[in-house]
């Protein structure tokens, strides 16, 4: 698989409560990635990048919410995310967070 499609499947690590939980309890991490990425593609990127061993991998669409704008109505993008479960004993460290 071509290296530049690989670094482009994984946006950015998603940071939220359930998230941070999910990572202690589980080891599992949350990442927000590429509309059409697939989870061969996904578990490719997460063990080529920070050198672990995937299990599984889970992934949800999130729907944009619709919003107003003064007397104009819009609508936020639609996303996608991955539940990464890694090895036990296995741990992604982001820059700078524990």
């Amino acid at each position: 698989m071509n290296q530049n499609r690989l670094l482009q499947v994984l946006r950015m690590p998603h940071v939220s409560e359930k998230s941070a939980l999910a990572a202690e309890n589980s080891n599992q991490y949350v990442f927000k990635v590429a509309v059409d990425a697939t989870k061969k593609e996904i578990r490719k990127a997460v063990e080529s990048i920070f050198d672990v061993k995937v299990e599984q991998v889970r992934v949800v669409n999130v729907k944009g919410k619709t919003k107003r704008f003064g007397m104009r109505d819009g609508k936020r993008s639609d996303w996608r995310k991955a539940y990464i479960r890694v090895q036990e004993g296995q741990e992604i460290e982001f820059a700078g967070v524990e």
